[in-house]
């Protein structure tokens, strides 16, 4: 070989080291990576005799889930299972373990990378339909370097050293309705809700007996277009769900160690009605929002109450 030759080839070698460089730190940048691959979406309901809202659930989900999964309470002795089946639902019907562990279940039971959870008295919007399915078709993965030494290109780089930044789960806000009237006060509104999640990155605590939430292991964003929740249609659904709330609250207070003070049982339906009525603008919604209010603030009381009774059956 001559020396030009081998000039010549030593020039071709730095010329493709040099591309394999500037490849590399393209893709490793300390700047964002994105990259972009679809995804599939189940939507899970966890629900106890439900005949009277199912269908419509299941049928506002229809066209955007890859898989629709109804986890069914075994106590349930209505036509739910039948009617999910019937719309193409995959029904596991189980035993009840609380609102946190029947939602770790259902994460565990789906496929999908995404998982939608839906009540059987929600239902997804059209508008919002539209939104879920751009971010399940085309989701957005950003990656950065977790320590900013490792873009020094004098540092060894590894994709071992990427974060992920994308969102792993999503609040969605919801439209509340009791009783036929959507209201816009008295926290009922947004009502932002943690509920489209990616598997694999979250878990619910299953010690809350009640008003559960999802622990993320990254970010989480926000959705614009809404849910709509039919959530009380009568006056016995009223009280009967908000009695069971109130109770469930007392045992998850007892088992955290709070006792009652003679002073809960004013100053916490006070502090309610108060939060409710005048802070969160439950004035807005007239004499319902008025009548919702004192109800809720009536229930603190109840809340309090159970949990001295809970006290006093330990002594």
């Amino acid at each position: 070989m001559t020396d030009d030759e081998r000039q010549q080839g030593d020039k071709e070698t730095r010329r493709q080291g040099d591309d394999e460089i500037h490849t590399h730190l393209l893709t490793c940048s300390p700047a964002h990576t994105i990259v972009h691959r679809p995804s599939s979406l189940s939507v899970s309901i966890i629900a106890r005799d439900e005949a009277r809202h199912i269908g419509n659930a299941i049928r506002s989900v229809a066209e955007l889930a890859d898989e629709t999964l109804v986890l069914l309470d075994e106590r349930t002795r209505d036509r739910t299972a039948a009617i999910s089946r019937e719309l193409g639902a995959r029904v596991v019907v189980e035993s009840w373990r609380g609102f946190g562990a029947q939602r770790n279940r259902a994460l565990d039971l789906c496929h999908g990378e995404w998982v939608l959870f839906l009540d059987a008295d929600e239902r997804v919007t059209p508008e919002l339909q539209e939104e879920i399915r751009a971010i399940v078709s085309n989701p957005v993965e950003m990656t950065k370097w977790q320590d900013d030494k490792m873009a020094d290109a004098s540092v060894t780089l590894s994709p071992c050293h990427l974060v992920t930044l994308s969102p792993v789960g999503y609040w969605i806000p919801r439209y509340n309705q009791f009783f036929g009237k959507t209201l816009h006060g008295g926290g009922w509104y947004p009502d932002h809700q943690l509920r489209l999640l990616r598997r694999g990155h979250t878990r619910y605590d299953e010690a809350r007996q009640v008003h559960e939430y999802a622990e993320l292991d990254g970010q989480a964003g926000y959705l614009h277009e809404h849910l709509l929740h039919l959530n009380i249609e009568r006056l016995d659904e009223l009280w009967r769900k908000q009695t069971n709330y109130a109770i469930h609250e007392a045992q998850t207070l007892w088992r955290e160690g709070r006792r009652a003070r003679w002073r809960n049982f004013v100053g916490a339906p006070l502090r309610e009605f108060v939060r409710r009525f005048i802070r969160l603008g439950g004035w807005r919604d007239g004499m319902l929002g008025l009548f919702l209010c004192a109800t809720l603030a009536y229930f603190e009381l109840v809340k309090f109450v159970h949990l001295k009774g809970l006290e006093n059956l330990t002594r």
